[in-house]
């Protein structure tokens, strides 16, 4: 007793990423650092780009008179327009900062969207393998959770996401570059989705939001290009953060975008504002603002990414691992040899490698590597990954 039924309820399904990382603390505490070959986290090792570190050192030693003071809710008028401008030349629409709420992270962001959008069991599409809080995000706002899975290239499956829409959907949630598979999804699909939805809204008589979570929109790898869902979706919100273009997950900056297109803009715009605020939020950190507005053209060296994926998807296929190759994020999301993933995860333990269990996005079968670590310590590990595959009889 002491805490709500609803949060006792979650702790249980709280996520596998951060168990497996807490059984690593314990590992690195037994066999050093270095003999440890942690992939749970997508937390960047890479550092924030120099136009960055030029612009907090231009704040720290000309700060601008107030800049600490209480904004707008939606953020600074600036800071919107720069954010704008990238998205209208993106999707060739006519974005404003009147588009745009400044958010402490996608986490908040699609927090704030939830709770604008939800009534008391509403239901919210997302799509196998996902990220899990959404899970949580859903549950926070009465909302209810419909699971539509993805086909085995992981792109969406649209026969699926019909089948789960009813008339109390009213939203559908979509992550590309997606995490954990690194899947890109095409422009042809998103094209389809945007007509699926509008043919069941006019048999329905109802709205269906496509809130697209995209933190990792800008890190996609051998060219391919991640289209902008403004193009294809009429009812479509954009959610993303500097956490992995820029290499800023401690600093929780991003934001939410709403297509012009959609219906009642004025109100769900208002909404959301509304929303940042009684949430607690408030608004996004003012000085993490003021620095983001002249970067929405810059990230961090995508090739480094791309060089770590090539290492591992190169060599675990070589050991006989299947997976989908990555187009993006910095993911890989291979099946597991053994039907129960979390069985297969527990056995990597033994060799000192940390993965996270394929239940744990709600595919199970699969597992997660993150490779957003030292290049050391992949190379490290793949003496380890080979014996692990002899285990289990791959080659």
């Amino acid at each position: 007793m002491g805490i709500s039924n609803k949060v006792e309820e979650n702790l249980k399904r709280s996520s596998w990423i951060r168990a497996m990382f807490e059984e690593g603390e314990k590992l690195r505490k037994i066999h050093g650092a270095d003999k440890v070959y942690d992939f749970t986290l997508g937390n960047p090792d890479i550092e924030p780009p120099e136009a960055f570190k030029e612009e907090l050192k231009k704040a720290a030693l000309s700060p601008t008179p107030g800049m600490h003071r209480y904004m707008s809710n939606a953020g600074y008028p600036e800071t919107r327009r720069a954010v704008a401008e990238v998205i209208s030349e993106e999707s060739g629409l006519d974005l404003t900062e009147e588009h745009i709420v400044m958010t402490v992270g996608a986490g908040g962001a699609l927090n704030v969207i939830l709770k604008t959008l939800l009534n008391q069991g509403e239901e919210v599409i997302i799509l196998p393998p996902y990220f899990v809080e959404y899970n949580f995000y859903i549950n926070n706002h009465g909302g209810v959770v419909k699971a539509a899975p993805a086909k085995d290239d992981f792109q969406p499956d649209l026969a699926a996401i019909e089948a789960a829409i009813t008339g109390k959907t009213k939203a559908i949630i979509i992550n590309s570059p997606n995490n954990p598979t690194g899947v890109v999804y095409s422009a042809a699909i998103l094209e389809a989705l945007g007509k699926l939805l509008q043919k069941k809204e006019a048999e329905l008589g109802t709205d269906i939001y496509v809130i697209s979570d995209e933190p990792y929109a800008k890190i996609s790898y051998d060219g391919v290009k991640v289209p902008n869902v403004f193009k294809y979706i009429d009812n479509s919100i954009i959610v993303t953060s500097h956490s992995k273009d820029l290499a800023l997950p401690g600093e929780r900056i991003g934001y939410l975008a709403v297509s012009p297109r959609v219906k009642n803009l004025s109100l769900v715009m208002e909404g959301m504002t509304f929303a940042n605020r009684i949430l607690g939020f408030v608004n996004a950190p003012a000085l993490m603002q003021r620095l983001v507005t002249g970067l929405q053209r810059e990230s961090v060296d995508i090739a480094l990414y791309q060089e770590k994926r090539d290492i591992l998807y190169n060599s675990l296929t070589e050991m006989g691992f299947r997976m989908v190759k990555p187009q993006g994020a910095f993911y890989l999301f291979p099946q597991s040899p053994i039907p129960d993933d979390v069985e297969f995860v527990r056995a990597a333990q033994k060799y000192n490698i940390l993965l996270v269990p394929g239940a744990g996005f709600g595919k199970p079968g699969y597992f997660r590597i993150a490779y957003c670590i030292d290049k050391q310590i992949i190379l490290n590990s793949l003496p380890a990954f080979r014996e692990l595959a002899k285990e289990f009889g791959l080659s």
